[in-house]
């Protein structure tokens, strides 16, 4: 098969994937259950996938609920993204022992995992995308970064159903993936048909990984089921951002009254920036033991909602809701575009779900378009 032919896979063929990828070294990690949260965790096979269950989402509100079928993937994005597998949500920087002549640094013996990820969403493959640009392909890249990117093997899966905050249609990232991965999974099913993949080979190790699974082409019909599949979690989407205009749009509205209205109801919790896939912030704490021989540097994630994370020599910069909200904001859908040619929102909806009291960066973006072209004028 050719990279981007389309190739048809059985259900009954389909545990072979994870096993090829296993007997090459891959640690498979994907979607799976646990104590009744969707999260994205090791998986040994097939069975550790939640087969036969869907998300539900709306503002402030996540819920799982069985299918009438036995779909795989047959849900939308889970309670986290697949970032703390490239980007360590807490990691050791530098340690240094002292001796007679002061500190000498002691060596950091890191290795890097070689992930195989299962049923990125196309969203989710995006994000990655993003943070490709933050970490790699900057004048300096991430080495930890690095080493976990270039050695994972991704299996992204097309959006057979859109997630209930979503909006990945509107910002150009799904719910189809385009590119990014070896290989892209639609699943078919349905009462009265086989169940059945349609695989599509992105790389060179795509190719390599699938031609050891039993597959056979993809027939026409085939095809375009795996189409309006597509096509029905597209037309699914409750959402969308008028992504025409909107960095400067946020730039010319700095003091628009809606930041106050929005402050009103932020918590500040810092959800919305934990759940988001190419948020990246960080601090660094420097500790010793108790002894004071050994020291260390620890870099932590963090978030742009504490009033400590822009503090300063003699004060916080930004000490009110209103301030920090603008900043999160405006920095996804404007000053990201600046620093690194692409929004820092991927569509994902996640931090609609997990914002405790509903605010939709959707909503936001469009009361500030429509206080300057009011709807009807």
């Amino acid at each position: 098969m050719n990279i981007g032919d389309k190739a048809t896979v059985i259900r009954e063929d389909f545990p072979r994937l994870f096993q090829v990828l296993k007997d090459r070294g891959y640690q498979l990690v994907g979607p799976t259950l646990n104590r009744g949260d969707l999260i994205y965790g090791p998986l040994s096979g097939v069975s550790d996938l939640p087969q036969g269950w869907q998300d539900w989402q709306a503002p402030a509100s996540f819920r799982l609920k069985r299918r009438e079928d036995q779909a795989l993937f047959g849900f939308g994005v889970g309670q986290h993204s697949w970032k703390p597998f490239l980007f360590p949500p807490r990691q050791l920087l530098w340690q240094a022992r002292l001796t007679r002549s002061g500190f000498d640094p002691l060596p950091l013996e890191e290795e890097h995992p070689r992930f195989a990820f299962i049923g990125v969403h196309p969203c989710d493959l995006a994000a990655i995308q993003v943070q490709d640009k933050v970490f790699l392909e900057g004048a300096y890249s991430d080495p930890t970064y690095r080493g976990r990117r270039l050695g994972a093997f991704i299996v992204a899966v097309n959006c057979g159903h859109a997630c209930g905050t979503g909006f990945c249609a509107s910002m150009g990232t799904g719910p189809r993936a385009a590119s990014g991965f070896d290989l892209a999974l639609t699943e078919v099913i349905s009462s009265s048909g086989p169940h059945y993949f349609l695989v599509e080979a992105g790389t060179a190790a795509g190719q390599e990984i699938l031609a050891e699974i039993p597959h056979r082409p993809a027939s026409p019909e085939e095809m375009r089921q795996g189409e309006e599949r597509i096509k029905q979690a597209e037309t699914q989407m409750g959402r969308f951002v008028e992504t025409r205009g909107l960095k400067d749009l946020l730039y010319r509205n700095y003091e628009h009254p809606r930041w106050d209205d929005v402050a009103g109801r932020c918590l500040t919790c810092g959800n919305c920036t934990w759940v988001c896939p190419t948020c990246f912030c960080h601090t660094m704490e420097d500790m010793t033991d108790l002894t004071g021989e050994t020291a260390q540097r620890w870099r932590r994630m963090d978030v742009c909602f504490t009033v400590n994370f822009s503090y300063l020599h003699g004060g916080s910069v930004r000490i009110s809701p209103l301030s920090r909200y603008r900043q999160w904001m405006t920095h996804k859908l404007a000053t990201w575009v600046d620093q690194f040619g692409c929004f820092g929102c991927i569509g994902c909806g996640r931090c609609v779900t997990w914002c405790p009291v509903g605010i939709d960066i959707t909503e936001e973006a469009r009361a500030i378009r429509e206080s300057e072209n009011p709807v009807g004028a």
